[in-house]
């Protein structure tokens, strides 16, 4: 059962609403969360070992996609201890600064992802509008300042958000609408004058999700003009294809995280389910998906994915 704090407390705790309803299903919800926290974290490493060990997957774009791996990682890491806790264990609580500390790495490695998917996106941009350019200037060190910037700018702006949350009292039942701790999602149960508060959290997301979103979509615009101007039979539709990948990671990404911060901003008594729902497509569903869009979209990870099939099968024999 669950146990809320009915007063205000310098160290309050905090409850996870869990699947509400479907309590007694909890065992078999487990098996399927199992599952699919299994998949993410084995399709995500085997990405890594991939662009690791095969020298044809040493390219820039690769490079990146072995930065989304491992900030899918990191996100399915960070959320299936509580999540599962849940399930098997029927434990709803956490403290404050537990709370706190896995809401700073949820909504830093976001930011990262968001980061890296803009140099996907620029990546593309260069290797379609600027071909004979490519390599030069998309070094390693090119690959390397693009991918920490991106960490640099979720590290930084991050802190001051548990900072503030961490000097709010907290009043009431502290219960959380995920099986997480979400930044939003705390500053509603905080007491007192959150102002702030939330315009910090808005200027964040201005200046990363909304500024990351404006660079892809104009990426892909400068892409598809210029692919629109080469003559009908200079069109290689062929370089547009090479951007699915990407462009399905994008909407995996996005549609999820815009569709909870909806609920958040401007529904009034949406149903808890609803909640659940989307806020497990955000960080559960992202990091599942994004090796298996690449292992069916990209040729050079299937290549690879055969190659080293083939391997084990000759060491086997041996």
């Amino acid at each position: 059962m669950l146990a809320f704090n009915d007063t205000v407390s310098d160290w309050p705790t905090f409850s996870f609403i869990g699947m509400p309803g479907l309590e007694t299903a909890h065992i078999w919800i487990s098996i399927l969360f199992c599952l699919l926290y299994l998949g993410a974290l084995a399709g995500n490493a085997l990405l890594l070992i991939l662009v690791r060990v095969e020298q044809n997957l040493h390219e820039p774009q690769f490079y990146f996609l072995a930065m989304l791996g491992l900030a899918d990682l990191g996100l399915s890491l960070t959320t299936m201890p509580s999540v599962m806790a849940i399930f098997w264990f029927d434990v709803h609580h956490i403290s404050l600064d537990a709370c706190l500390t896995q809401m700073f790495f949820i909504h830093t490695l976001s930011s990262v992802e968001s980061g890296v998917l803009v140099a996907m996106a620029f990546d593309r941009l260069v290797a379609i509008c600027a071909p004979l350019n490519y390599t030069r200037i998309l070094t390693h060190y090119t690959v390397a300042c693009l991918s920490g910037a991106a960490l640099i700018r979720g590290a930084t702006l991050l802190p001051p958000q548990p900072f503030f949350l961490r000097n709010f009292p907290f009043c009431g039942p502290n219960i959380l609408s995920h099986s997480y701790c979400y930044y939003p999602d705390m500053l509603n149960l905080a007491c007192g004058d959150v102002t702030f508060s939330s315009v910090y959290g808005l200027v964040f997301v201005l200046c990363t999700f909304a500024v990351d979103v404006v660079f892809i979509l104009a990426s892909y615009i400068k892409i598809l003009g210029s692919i629109m101007k080469l003559g009908a039979q200079d069109r290689n539709w062929r370089s547009l294809q090479t951007c699915a990948c990407h462009l399905c990671t994008v909407f995996v990404f996005y549609l999820p995280l815009i569709s909870l911060s909806v609920l958040h901003c401007y529904t009034q008594d949406t149903s808890p389910m609803l909640y659940t729902t989307m806020s497990n497509a955000y960080l559960l569903m992202t990091p599942l998906l994004n090796p298996l869009v690449y292992s069916l979209k990209s040729r050079q990870i299937q290549a690879a994915l055969r190659k080293q099939f083939w391997v084990q099968r000759v060491i086997a024999g041996e």
